[in-house]
């Protein structure tokens, strides 16, 4: 029994000794440190980037509201540093951001600064040669959401076109796209080139502007050999894999984030006779029309000031979906389009600017298949070729990490 014991006591030793001699392994060992997310710097915060090369220069400014340094506006940050600011250019929704999606922009003044704002918006969305005359170099900084119909990148390409033809040099102050972590959507065919479409790229094209810049140099889409004088301030800490909340209304009815997500998605039902929430304060969140067999969610659209004076179905009330609660990790689909495409009697009492639709999507076969019962998946694999060869092409110009690949089974 003693030598049983004698065993006994041993093992539990050895073990205790054990179990101690791990124990302090353990402790010796650094803890894994966490690391807390870099916070998101925009080009426009980089000013020890891009002041410097603008003394001296006489410059000119294209920006909206969404041109801020903090909570300063950009404008006033580059006044306040010394830059000889010498003409704003504005484009989509004014300076200010306050006029109405397709509101005419008239030339004016700044009211805070007393400086000349030149509209780029209506007849005159490229500058002229006479409009940048005297400008030793072009400052560009507007957030853009990532979609072929939002016109921003369009402004940003016309501009990049006539510095080109008059040898003035332009920075881009480059910002996160919101719906930069994946592309979707066909290519657009050059023959429905248009303001809501200029560029052969998807509807979702996962770009920022900075790099949608660099592609457009690269691929020499400003036509005739030009090349821009470009220079991109680059976003610091920042990955397409990246969540970015917009701390600046994009424009007028973007409000929020989740209405950034679903624009790309709900855009199309602008070509119909339904509502997206203009005059509602959830906008491109919602749609409705007035026939109870639309949905559950009913709303009112109305007049808002700086939002749409006159929204379609104005005063009725209609019936459809709510779509505030949709993740935001939501994705380009035609799905909600498809949809409401059969409760309808006739096609072209849903679909009444079949047009405009073809414009937006661009391309003249993805209207005519949906009439024709396509589904979403179907509609998807009928562009993955060309999404892959768009993919593959805006490697080139990636400024920034990205994971995202087109899904194999397309």
């Amino acid at each position: 029994m003693k030598l049983l014991y004698t065993l006994l006591a041993f093992a539990l030793l050895s073990c205790t000794g054990n179990s101690t001699a791990q124990s302090n392994s353990t402790t010796a060992q650094p803890e894994a440190q966490i690391e807390e997310p870099k916070e998101i710097i925009c080009g426009a915060d980089r000013g020890e980037i891009y002041l410097p090369k603008l003394e001296g220069k006489k410059v000119g400014l294209v920006g909206n509201q969404t041109s801020r340094v903090g909570d300063k506006h950009l404008l006033d940050y580059l006044l306040e540093n010394k830059v000889d600011v010498q003409k704003i250019l504005t484009p989509e929704h004014g300076f200010r951001g306050d006029a109405d999606a397709g509101e005419i922009i008239k030339d004016g003044k700044d009211v805070k600064s007393g400086l000349p704002i030149i509209s780029l918006y209506g007849k005159n969305k490229k500058p002229t040669a006479a409009q940048l005359s005297g400008l030793d170099i072009i400052v560009f900084d507007m957030q853009d959401v990532g979609v072929r119909f939002y016109t921003y990148y369009c402004t940003m390409f016309y501009v990049m076109q006539t510095c080109a033809e008059n040898n003035i040099p332009m920075i881009v102050l480059d910002r996160p796209n919101p719906n930069g972590d994946y592309v979707a959507g066909p290519i657009l065919e050059m023959k429905h080139k248009s303001f809501v479409g200029l560029l052969p790229i998807p509807v979702v094209h996962g770009c920022t502007l900075g790099e949608l810049a660099k592609m457009i140099n690269g691929e020499n889409w400003l036509g005739n050999g030009l090349q821009c004088n470009l220079e991109v301030v680059e976003v610091a800490n920042y990955t397409h894999q990246t969540p970015y909340s917009l701390p600046v209304k994009p424009s007028p009815n973007l409000p929020n984030d989740v209405s950034v997500r679903v624009y790309p998605s709900l855009g199309f039902f602008e070509a119909t006779t339904m509502s997206v929430g203009r005059g509602t304060d959830f906008p491109f969140q919602v749609v409705g029309y007035p026939d109870s067999i639309m949905g559950d969610f009913t709303f009112t659209p109305r007049a808002i000031v700086g939002m749409d004076k006159n929204p379609k179905l104005k005063g009725q009330l209609c019936y459809g979906t709510d779509y505030r609660s949709e993740p935001l990790s939501h994705r380009f689909t035609l799905d909600p389009f498809i949809e409401y495409v059969q409760k309808f009697d006739k096609f072209e009492d849903f679909v009444d600017r079949p047009s405009w639709f073809r414009l937006l999507i661009g391309n003249s076969t993805t209207l005519s298949k949906i009439k024709a019962g396509a589904t979403w998946e179907e509609l998807e694999k009928s562009w993955a070729d060309d999404l892959r060869a768009y993919t593959t092409m805006r490697k080139k110009y990636l400024i920034y990490p990205d994971t995202f690949q087109v899904p194999a089974q397309y």
